[in-house]
C-alpha cells in the first residue's frame, strides 16, 4: 500500500510503518484507542489517512523543511502525528491530548519504532506555551472551535483531516482551501474525506 503512494520510502521508514500494525493491536487490547471494528483497517483508515497531510505538504510546500515544528492537537493514540513523524524525520513533532492513557500509547508506540523527533504531552491545547510552525489535527473538534483554540499556537498554518459534508461547519471560518483526499489516494474510504487548510 505505502510503496504505491510513496515509492521513495527508506528502509527505516518501511520498517517503522509496518511495525505499527502489531503495536497498535497489542495496545488496543489493553487501552481502547481505536474502535474494535476499525483495528483491522488500521493502515487504510488511520495510517494512510494521516499521510494525506504529508502528500498535501509535499505538493503545496515541497515538504516541510528541516527543523519545522509541528503540533498534533488531539493526537489520541498518535494520529496523524506518528505517521507524519515517520515521513519527516528532520522535523519536530509535539503530540498533545487531554486523555493521559492515549498519550501513553502514542509515546510507547513512538519509542518502540525508534522515533527521535516526537515528544508527547498530556495537556490541553491552551497549555502549549511555545508557538509551532504548523498545527495538524484529525477530526478532533468542530472547525470554529479548533481555530479558536489553536490560532495562537501556529505561525504558518493549520491543516486538518475532516470527513463528510463540511458546508455548514466551514461557513465563515476563513478557511483557505479544502482539498479532497481522493486527489492522493484511490481507495473508496477516502471519497468522503477532506484536508482543510487555514493559512495564518
Amino acid at each position: 500500500m505505502f510503496e504505491n503512494y510513496f515509492p521513495s520510502l527508506t528502509e527505516t521508514q518501511q520498517k517503522q510503518l509496518l511495525a505499527l500494525g502489531d503495536l497498535y493491536r497489542d495496545w488496543n487490547a489493553k487501552i481502547n484507542v481505536i474502535s474494535r471494528q476499525d483495528i483491522d483497517s488500521l493502515y487504510e483508515h488511520h495510517v494512510l489517512h494521516s499521510l494525506a497531510l504529508h502528500s498535501w505538504i509535499q505538493e503545496q510546500q515541497h515538504g516541510w523543511k528541516e527543523g519545522t515544528r509541528i503540533v498534533d492537537v488531539g493526537t489520541g493514540g498518535g494520529f496523524p502525528g506518528i505517521p507524519l513523524a515517520i515521513m519527516n524525520p528532520s522535523c519536530d513533532f509535539l503530540l498533545v491530548d487531554r486523555i493521559g492513557k492515549k498519550v501513553r500509547v502514542a509515546q510507547e508506540v513512538s519509542d518502540a519504532i525508534g522515533l527521535k523527533n516526537v515528544v508527547t504531552k498530556h495537556a490541553g491545547i491552551e497549555e502549549i506555551k511555545k508557538p509551532a510552525d504548523w498545527v495538524v489535527s484529525r477530526a478532533v473538534m468542530a472547525m470554529p472551535d479548533l481555530l479558536k483554540a489553536c490560532r495562537r499556537v501556529y505561525t504558518v498554518g493549520l491543516v486538518c483531516l475532516k470527513g463528510g459534508d463540511l458546508t455548514d461547519e466551514l461557513r465563515n471560518c476563513g478557511v483557505t482551501e479544502v482539498i479532497p483526499v481522493s486527489r492522493y489516494f484511490s481507495e473508496p474510504f477516502f471519497e468522503t474525506k477532506s484536508i482543510v487548510y487555514v493559512k495564518k
